[in-house]
């Protein structure tokens, strides 16, 4: 991507230098809203629940060029995501677009939500209406998973600021309350739902950066969305894929409604909710 010359956003939270950690006490409404972060963004929240966290140092700590180069690449990545946002949601949906912010972490980080390894992946917190991401985390996706590349970095926060989208819209609230009222098969559906319909979000954010692309850019976010598919990852670690357990969807699912974004534009298309097929 052509970031050169680009504003940074302002909406930057960074903890990397922070220490910290301990146990995340988590009962009453702090339960829901964990259960939520599980259910919109596929995190493994079984250590939360039994008030486990990971351990950190709390002394503060420099952090290397590496990290900061990430940082400032994140932080130009969400302001290319803010721009379009405030543009297309009153066009589209006629309402105001509030960006969220960006807390970027090192190792462990706390949230409303509760508590967060960078094992976890980027997720996003409807609480507090912040994303997190430990910038590790692009290493993940270029070494393990094999998808390289900065636009399949930009990918990763596009997605989130995308579920972040879809809590504006008040869809996150209506998807939590339809999976509390059906069975575990059937709420991990409506979860590989919630998921395509933010690639689908992910396409329309490229689509409107389409100047700043380079040849081979658009392959490298498709490229991430098939490594990150529920069937791939599966496969990857030895298991047969066992559909009714997918709760991202399908390598295929993941490229081809981040692609009905990128070719039309139009938030409307992105209603993987009335789509007969994913």
């Amino acid at each position: 991507m052509r970031l050169r010359g680009l504003r940074r956003s302002r909406n930057i939270e960074d903890r990397r230098r922070m220490g910290g950690g301990g146990k995340a006490g988590i009962g009453g409404v702090g339960l829901l809203v964990v259960l939520a972060v599980g259910y919109f963004a596929g995190i493994d929240v079984t250590p939360l629940l039994q008030g486990r966290a990971p351990q950190t140092q709390s002394a503060p700590r420099e952090l290397s060029a590496e990290e900061e180069r990430a940082a400032e690449f994140t932080s130009r990545i969400l302001a290319t995501t803010e721009d379009v946002w405030a543009q297309v949601f009153p066009a589209q949906v006629g309402q105001e677009y509030r960006p969220p912010v960006l807390v970027l972490y090192s190792g462990v980080t706390q949230s409303p939500c509760g508590g967060a390894s960078g094992a976890t992946g980027p997720f996003y917190c409807p609480a507090d209406r912040k994303a997190y991401l430990d910038t590790e985390f692009f290493s993940t996706l270029s070494r393990q998973l094999g998808a390289g590349g900065d636009f399949a970095a930009a990918y990763v926060v596009a997605h989130e600021v995308a579920h972040h989208v879809q809590n504006e819209l008040g869809i996150l609230g209506q998807v939590h309350q339809r999976r509390q009222a059906v069975g575990q098969a059937q709420a991990n559906a409506l979860t590989v739902r919630l998921e395509l319909q933010a690639d689908c979000l992910s396409g329309v954010w490229a689509r409107a950066v389409g100047d700043l692309l380079e040849p081979g850019d658009l392959q490298e976010a498709l490229k991430a969305a098939r490594m990150i598919g529920d069937d791939h990852l599966q496969r990857r670690a030895g298991r047969v894929p066992q559909p009714h357990t997918f709760t991202h969807g399908t390598s295929e699912q993941r490229a081809r409604w981040f692609a009905i974004g990128y070719e039309t534009g139009e938030m409307r298309q992105c209603d993987t909710f009335a789509a007969n097929r994913l």
